[in-house]
């Protein structure tokens, strides 16, 4: 369950911007829309939803793009470029392209993230000295990385390596820890290396396996951002299905025939080389026997493609109380069918396990009172000047005075009569115009 997550000089986000799935305070009604998770003397209130809006090229999907790259570097363990460039999030594999482009003095990129994991609070951040922006030559290095739980610093490490309270995560400790502390902590420090992750290496074999597998299993598994991805990618990503001839999910499909489907079924079908299952259109005869398969780019449409591949990380989400991150969700996709998933993510008696669901979108049918709540609806606006983008909720504007925003009101209306920024008026008829007249004076010659 993620709670928070910060970025500072990542793109168009040069200052810090914070993204919180925590319900801000003093918010009222769609209480059904929260988590509420026990922990020490208080509770913990998560959103279980979470709409970004925002004028094209505001830095929407920056925010995503920022989730993504954080998860990479911690399953890889390093900040070293991947040798594999097929990411449609390249800054995720070619971190060169992360600092803000703008500045002219190279400064540290910073990720900070705390999220709920088998009732850990952890929080994990990391800052990294990667030089500016397409500086490919850079010696890059980890100026600080530190690992809490519970609230209770697990490790600091910058020029030196500090342990904190490892009581905390007693219970997780390898055996040889508590015995020979004063001789591991000698080996851990020996073991930093500038560009190396300590959580996945050096703690990782000398304090904690079991500890970081959780952390790890949480960022491949639970943390699912997509970033403009296909449905190959997709489903090498996140979904795992079996490779047999032709392998048909039940409840997928059964979803997809809700949603529109041109063909008998779909289904994965498996490739005579290594690539991995294909998504196909699977037709049978009147006598239910022969198969036919075509591949479904072919014969169905792409909302439905999309809606296929998406659908079955909806579900993983709900079983497993993931997170689930999608930029530009909505793509070719009907409203009702995307508003009926928010509102599975709002129901308590089925999203048991307190998944969430975060996604960008230009369509303004979300911005409802009775669908979302306040906190819920984030904004990201770009600086026409300096073009550094800024991110804030619309609980941030309060509920009083001038610019407060009542939980009853209309926020579509306000949102178009620009009341909440993130919003930018756009004409095209100069451009028409200068047209017309460049063919008019064309056809007076």
């Amino acid at each position: 369950m993620l709670l928070r997550f910060r970025i500072k000089n990542y793109k168009s986000f040069a200052d810090e911007a914070v993204f919180s799935m925590e319900a801000a305070p003093k918010q009222k009604g769609l209480d059904y829309s929260l988590g509420n998770i026990k922990f020490k003397k208080r509770t913990v209130k998560s959103l279980s939803s979470s709409v970004i809006y925002g004028p094209n090229a505001s830095g929407k999907s920056n925010v995503i793009g920022a989730m993504d790259t954080l998860r990479s570097i911690v399953l890889r363990g390093h900040i070293r470029n991947t040798e594999e460039q097929n990411s449609p999030n390249p800054a995720a594999e070619s971190l060169e392209l992360i600092p803000n482009n703008t500045l002219a003095v190279a400064k540290p990129v910073e990720f900070d993230i705390t999220f709920m994991e088998n009732n850990l609070l952890i929080r994990y951040e990391i800052i990294l000295d990667i030089g500016s922006f397409l500086d490919y030559k850079y010696n890059r290095k980890i100026i600080r990385e530190t690992l809490s739980v519970n609230e209770s610093v697990i490790f600091n490490r910058d020029e030196d390596l500090e342990m904190g309270n490892l009581n905390v995560i007693r219970k997780y400790l390898s055996p040889s820890v508590a015995s020979n502390m004063d001789g591991i902590g000698q080996i851990a420090m020996d073991s930093l290396h500038p560009e190396e992750l300590f959580l996945m290496n050096g703690f990782k074999l000398l304090y904690s396996q079991e500890l970081v597998k959780k952390i790890a299993g949480w960022f491949a598994n639970k943390f699912m951002v997509i970033c403009r991805a296909d449905s190959l990618q997709l489903i090498k990503r996140f979904s795992d299905p079996q490779k047999p001839t032709i392998y048909i999910e039940k409840t997928t499909n059964q979803a997809a025939e809700l949603f529109g489907i041109n063909s008998n079924a779909v289904g994965y079908v498996a490739g005579d080389d290594d690539s991995g299952a294909k998504l196909c259109s699977i037709f049978r005869d009147e006598k239910n026997r022969k198969i036919t398969t075509m591949a479904a780019e072919l014969f169905e449409s792409y909302g439905t493609i999309r809606f296929i591949t998406i659908f079955p990380l909806v579900i993983k989400a709900i079983l497993t109380g993931g997170t689930l991150i999608v930029d530009e969700f909505d793509a070719s996709i009907h409203p009702m069918a995307l508003m009926n998933i928010i509102t599975i993510f709002h129901n308590d008696d089925i999203n048991v396990h307190h998944a969430q669901l975060i996604f960008n979108t230009h369509n303004p049918i979300f911005l409802n009172s009775n669908l979302l709540r306040r906190d819920e609806i984030k904004f990201v606006e770009r600086d026409d000047d300096t073009h550094l983008s800024v991110l804030y909720a619309l609980s941030d504007f309060g509920t009083t005075g001038d610019k407060g925003v009542r939980k009853h009101d209309d926020y579509m209306q306000h949102y178009f009569v620009s009341e909440y920024g993130a919003i930018k008026d756009i004409d095209f008829t100069p451009i028409f115009e200068e047209i017309m007249n460049r063919e008019s004076e064309g056809d007076s010659e």
